[in-house]
Order: C-alpha cells, then sequence, then structure tokens
C-alpha cells in the first residue's frame, strides 16, 4: 500500500511543480539557442536585449518557484513541529510524535523528491546522489516501516527522529526561503545571526535523529517486520535480512553524507566570512 501512497504522492508532486517549469526551461533554452545562431550582429543586438529580458524574466519566476516551494515546506515543518511539542507539552509523553504529526511528515517527506529533480534539472547545485540518498532513506523509514508497522508509532525513538527532522528542516527551509530573496539589508543581519545556526545546528541534530532515532526504531522494528513476515507477498527477497543488512550499511551511507555537509558548511561559511570582511 506505500508504494501506491508514495508514488502517487510524487507524481501530483511533479504535476504541479516540475511540469511548468521544465516548460519554462526549455522554452527560453530554446530562445538562447535561436539567439547563439543568428549571424547578423545588429539583429541579434537588438534581438538579444528582448531575449535577456526573457530570460531574466524566467530567473525570476524560477526564483519564485524556489521561494514558494521552501517557504511552503518551512510552514509544513513549523506545523510537524508545534504539533509534536503540543502534544509532548499536553500529555507529558513522548510516544504521541506520529499521531500528531505523522501523516503530515510522510506527506513533506514525499514532497521533497522535488528536491531531487531540481538538483537533476540545475536550478539548484545540490546535484542529484546525495540529495536522493537523503530522500530515498527517509521515505523508506517512514513509508515502509513506521507507517505499516503500528506498534513503532509510540516508540520514543519516533519522538527523537521527528523532533530532529523538524528542527532540521525548519532551520534548512527558512534559509533556503529567504536566500531566495536575493540581498535586502535586513538580510545581512539575518546571515549575521543565522547562516552559523544554519550551518552548525546539523552537528547535533543529524547524528541525534540517525542514530537514536532512525537506526534504533529500525532495530527495535525487527520482531515486528520478521513477525507479520511484511511485504512476503510483494518482495521477491526478505523484507526481514534486509532490514538487517540496511542497519549494517545505514551508518556507512550516514557518515558519506556526515562529512558532506562538513565540506559544505567550511564553503558557505568561509564565503561569507570573506564577505564580511570586503
Amino acid at each position: 500500500m506505500f508504494h501506491i501512497f508514495f508514488f502517487l504522492s510524487s507524481l501530483v508532486s511533479i504535476l504541479i511543480f516540475v511540469v511548468p517549469l521544465l516548460g519554462q526551461l526549455f522554452f527560453y533554452y530554446w530562445l538562447l539557442l535561436k539567439l547563439k545562431s543568428r549571424t547578423d550582429f545588429n539583429t541579434c543586438h537588438v534581438m538579444g536585449k528582448a531575449k535577456l529580458t526573457e530570460l531574466s524574466l524566467m530567473a525570476k519566476l524560477q526564483a519564485l518557484y524556489l521561494f514558494s516551494y521552501n517557504f511552503l515546506q518551512f510552514l509544513g515543518w513549523t506545523t510537524a513541529l508545534f504539533r509534536i511539542l503540543s502534544n509532548l507539552i499536553s500529555t507529558k509523553l513522548v510516544t504521541g510524535a506520529y499521531a500528531s504529526a505523522g501523516e503530515l511528515i510522510c506527506l513533506l517527506q514525499c514532497c521533497a523528491f522535488l528536491e531531487v529533480i531540481h538538483g537533476a534539472i540545475g536550478i539548484v547545485p545540490s546535484g542529484v546522489v546525495l540529495p536522493l540518498m537523503q530522500w530515498s532513506g527517509r521515505t523508506h523509514f517512514v513509508l515502509a516501516i513506521v507507517r505499516q508497522i503500528v506498534e513503532v508509532k509510540e516508540l520514543p525513538s519516533m519522538f527523537i527522529t521527528f523532533s530532529a527532522w523538524s528542527l532540521t528542516e525548519v532551520i534548512r527551509y527558512s534559509h533556503y526561503a529567504l536566500s531566495c530573496i536575493g540581498s535586502p539589508p535586513y538580510l545581512i543581519t539575518y546571515l549575521s545571526i543565522f547562516l552559523p545556526i544554519r550551518y552548525t545546528a546539523f552537528i547535533l541534530l543529524y547524528p541525534v535523529g540517525v542514530g537514536p532515532g532512525e537506526i534504533w526504531l529500525m532495530y527495535q522494528a525487527l520482531p515486528f517486520i520478521k513477525r507479520g513476515n511484511l511485504y512476503a507477498n510483494s518482495l521477491p527477497f526478505s523484507y526481514y535480512n534486509f532490514i538487517k543488512v540496511l542497519l549494517v550499511l545505514y551508518p556507512l551511507l550516514w557518515l558519506k553524507l556526515y562529512l558532506h555537509l562538513f565540506k559544505q558548511r567550511r564553503s558557505k561559511l568561509g564565503k561569507y566570512q570573506k564577505t564580511k570582511k570586503i
């Protein structure tokens, strides 16, 4: 059932957001090729201004799209975090994380497949491999394991995972959304305060979300997977053995992403410090 949910969510996301954007990109790419193919200099000069204006419009539309996407993700994760904390305060228990925000987080995580497409078509510099690794790992976790096994939804590791994810994504998406606006004066203050937080918070939140969160919950889910013979009728291999292998590989895959974030942190904060000195 989770396969159908995942497929439909991803398909709807692509149809709503990506298809119009791809149409615009291909249209302006065609205009650029037409501009380059002109041999008459004067004609090129006159037409070039018009095409550059159109390309500038395309860049603005692209920035508006990226701002809208990141802002909506920010709102979604902020809502999820608010629900989790509200449930914790009202019940004094950590067992209600999935009940309060689980379905919303599943939806947000499915829609995050757009970030893989963003990297693939080049509108963001993230590339494809690392976003795909993170998206596939999280999506498999919430849809294939958590959503299918009732017993794990109230575990403390579920609360740890969702809390770490929500805090991380609130910080990340708010930064991305504001970065799409440009460089108005108030962003200078924002950068001096928030940029170090954006590229430092992951140092704690990422290991917490993965270790006592995702990995520990998958380990706790093993008896339920074996007892229910999960996906025995839909997979040609043992899903129980697959999870055991995944638990061995998970730290290695996580370390690759973690080291990449440190590299990104050095790059971003280094550039900001140079700009600040200038």
